[in-house]
Parts: C-alpha cells; structure tokens; sequence
C-alpha cells in the first residue's frame, strides 16, 4: 500500500505546474472536449509509466537499497529544483485532423512526459518499490488527480492561482522529502 501511497502523491504534486499540466490546459481551453481529452491523458500515462516503471523495477534489480535511497533521495531533491523552473510549451495546438481529440491528446501527451520528472519519478520509484502494479497504478492515478481539473476547469483555474505560488509549494515538498530520504526516513 505504502508504494501505491507515496506513487500518487508523489506524482500528483510533480505534476503541479508542469508542462504536461500546462499542455492540458492548453488542450482544454483550444478543444473544449473533455471527455476525450481525459480519456487521451490516461492512456498516454498508463502507457508511458508502464513503461518507465517496468525499466525502474528492472534496475531496481541491479542495485543495492542504500544506491537505490541515495538515487531516490537525490531524485526528489531534482525535482525540487526543477519545480522552480518554469516550463514552456507551444500553445499552436492543432485541432484538425483525422484521429481526433482522443489521439491528438494521446499522442501530444505521451511525447510530453518523455523525461518528464513525473516519468523519471515513476522510474525511480518502481525501482525501490518492486511493484510494478502499486506504482504504475499510483503515478497514474496521480497525474489524473491533477490533469482532470485542470481539463475541466480551465479557464477558471487560470484565475484562481498564480502558477508560481504552486512551483514553490511543489519544490518545497519535494525537497522535504529528498532531504527525509536522504536521512534514511521512510517514504
């Protein structure tokens, strides 16, 4: 349960103030079909942390536990930095075309998260959890959390934050937990 726990939240707040949060905006506010634009981010996720945790859990094998607290640790305290670091993204997103608002998100999202901190975390924490299911199940889960109201609530979310009040909470959290990890805490 513990790697499922730690998987979502993890994830979750990864994903706050990412570019794969912002492509979703982007998605939400040129589109405006939620429906499928959700159903597009999770499949490109599913996909893309399975496998990405498959690569973790298959390194996982080769290290120690120490190695392997120290990569997580060090990881986390990346991320943190990383949060700080204002994504960009190209907002031309092209609405026509054959495969429709469900491929168009699938595909732009899964490219997205190609060495996206969410993806390397999810790698990271496959890697010392050893359990492929609970992890893939809770990076997922986590990136829905945050991509669903962003998808559904757009335009007003672009009002209600400012979006460097959540890099900073992101990069405190995360750096918390690289310090605790480092520590040798349990996460």
């Amino acid at each position: 349960m513990d790697a499922f726990l730690i998987s979502t939240a993890s994830v979750a707040v990864g994903e706050l103030g990412d570019k794969t949060q912002l492509l979703s905006l982007i998605l939400a506010t040129r589109l405006r079909r939620p429906v499928p634009i959700i159903a597009g981010i999770f499949v490109a996720t599913l996909l893309n942390h399975l496998g990405a945790c498959w690569v973790g859990q298959w390194a996982g094998k080769l290290v120690t536990p120490q190695v392997l607290r120290w990569t997580l640790g060090l990881s986390f305290l990346a991320v943190a930095v990383w949060a700080l670091i204002p994504d960009k993204m190209d907002e031309d997103v092209k609405t026509r075309g054959a495969y429709g608002v469900f491929a168009l998100t699938a595909v732009t999202f899964f490219l997205a998260e190609m060495g996206d901190k969410t993806q390397i975390l999810a790698l990271a924490l496959a890697a010392k959890y050893h359990d492929l299911i609970a992890v893939v199940a809770g990076t997922t889960l986590g990136m829905m959390i945050v991509n669903i109201p962003t998808v559904l609530f757009a335009e007003r979310a672009m009002r209600w934050v400012p979006i460097k009040v959540v890099r900073i909470v992101a990069a405190a959290i995360y750096a918390v937990l690289g310090i605790v990890t480092l520590a040798g805490g349990r996460t």
